[in-house]
């Protein structure tokens, strides 16, 4: 198996190479909340680098519930049409394109204006940010139907758009991952307590999402590896969770780890065993890989075509790269070509994790932002000018979002 092969879907469907742009945080949408142009023209970059593969950073599937003020939301076909272009250019290059669906939980800030939920009321431990956060609302069982049928309508309307598949997130510490784990839901009903019970929202979206969509569209699942949190979700869970997978027709599951709190995607996490490579949760996914039915596709600091090829050498179905494309966004056809392009950022050495993630986010956001108007990226950008720039943007996208908000409910 190499890095260019082909790889056959569990639905039939082909990818033409094993490399996918992964998610991103790109809050690039208009004051509609629909995909804007400089997101379009972001895709369509990606599309002609090269990519088997590219996955969308985070659809909302309830307008309430924003992990950024400039998130896309897809919760009705009011704006379909615009899915629709953007559908279209993210599979103009032969590639596929897939939406990622998400809801925040208990990951949303404050200043948006809205009230969280969370399995259990059990708030963000950010340190001194913490106060960024509300304590959630625990979920009753009308808001866990309620949260079920909108991933479902919004992969419903994926396929419309012309999407080839969802991927839905269930990792980095968002409303599915907080059920999964026992940090964060403390629940006793049927859906607390047991693994089994605590994957059940997952299992129930997936089982409502595949009831919906055509066999040919796909159908994945991300998943942390573990939270890197003493008592969290574990790898041991993650074998679990992925075995119960394995008859619901699942395509593929991407693995990560991490959340707001530990913060493992971006290369920092309690087991510093996972950073002797840039690939860091190789090392679970061998394990995974042992239970799973669907390809694998890892996700976490990859940009050098030698730790790619030895990613998929090793078994490992897809290779998901997020920041190197933000900074070169033809790698994979430079890869093909024989070149051996490694894009990086300079290094951030912040001794607190949190801030160390946030401006680790900021300067991937700054580098978009440039890519999506046609001008050269700047890896080597201050991180605290980018971290002044992404708040002065999330202040303005703030005010936009929650005046929006107030129209629709006037």
């Amino acid at each position: 198996m190499t890095l260019f092969d082909t790889l056959t879907l569990p639905n039939g469907a082909l990818l033409p190479n094993r490399i996918a742009k992964a998610a991103m945080e790109e809050n690039m949408a208009g004051g509609d909340m629909a995909p804007s142009r400089p997101l379009l023209t972001l895709y369509e970059a990606w599309a002609k680098g090269g990519a088997g593969l590219l996955i969308t950073g985070n659809v909302m599937v309830d307008r309430r519930a924003m992990t950024g003020p400039g998130g896309v939301v897809l919760e009705d076909d009011s704006q379909l049409e615009a899915f629709r272009e953007w559908a279209t250019l993210g599979r103009s290059r032969g590639g596929q394109i897939w939406m990622q669906i998400n809801h925040p939980g208990r990951q949303m800030q404050n200043n948006l204006g809205q009230e969280t939920w969370a399995p259990s009321a059990v708030p963000v431990d950010l340190g001194n940010l913490s106060k960024r956060f509300d304590t959630p609302k625990a979920m009753t069982a009308d808001n866990i139907a309620e949260v079920i049928a909108r991933f479902v309508r919004t992969a419903e309307l994926a396929e419309q758009a012309g999407f080839n598949g969802v991927e839905i997130h269930a990792a980095h510490g968002y409303l599915l991952s907080q059920f999964l784990s026992p940090l964060t839901n403390q629940r006793s009903d049927a859906w607390g307590g047991s693994l089994e019970n605590r994957a059940r929202l997952l299992v129930e979206i997936v089982k409502g999402v595949r009831a919906v969509v055509s066999p040919g569209f796909a159908v994945a699942v991300k998943l942390n590896s573990a939270d890197f949190q003493r008592g969290g979700f574990s790898l041991d869970d993650a074998r679990q969770v992925v075995s119960m997978l394995n008859n619901l027709s699942v395509d593929l599951v991407e693995l990560s780890g991490g959340s707001y709190e530990a913060p493992a995607m971006h290369g920092r996490s309690r087991d510093e065993r996972t950073l002797a490579r840039e690939a860091y949760f190789l090392e679970f996914a061998k394990d995974i890989q042992a239970v799973a039915a669907m390809p694998i596709m890892i996700t976490g600091g990859i940009r050098r075509r030698q730790v790619a090829e030895q990613v998929v050498d090793s078994g490992v179905d897809m290779v998901g790269i997020a920041t190197a494309l933000a900074i070169a966004p033809d790698l994979p056809n430079d890869w093909r070509s024989g070149k051996d392009t490694a894009p990086a950022l300079k290094p951030i050495t912040w001794s607190n994790k949190a801030l160390a993630s946030l401006a680790y986010m900021a300067v991937v956001k700054f580098q978009l932002a440039k890519l999506s108007v046609g001008k050269r990226v700047n890896p080597g950008v201050s991180p605290l000018w980018a971290v002044v720039k992404s708040q002065l943007k999330d202040a303005r996208q703030t005010r936009r979002y929650r005046r929006r908000v107030e129209a629709d409910a006037a």
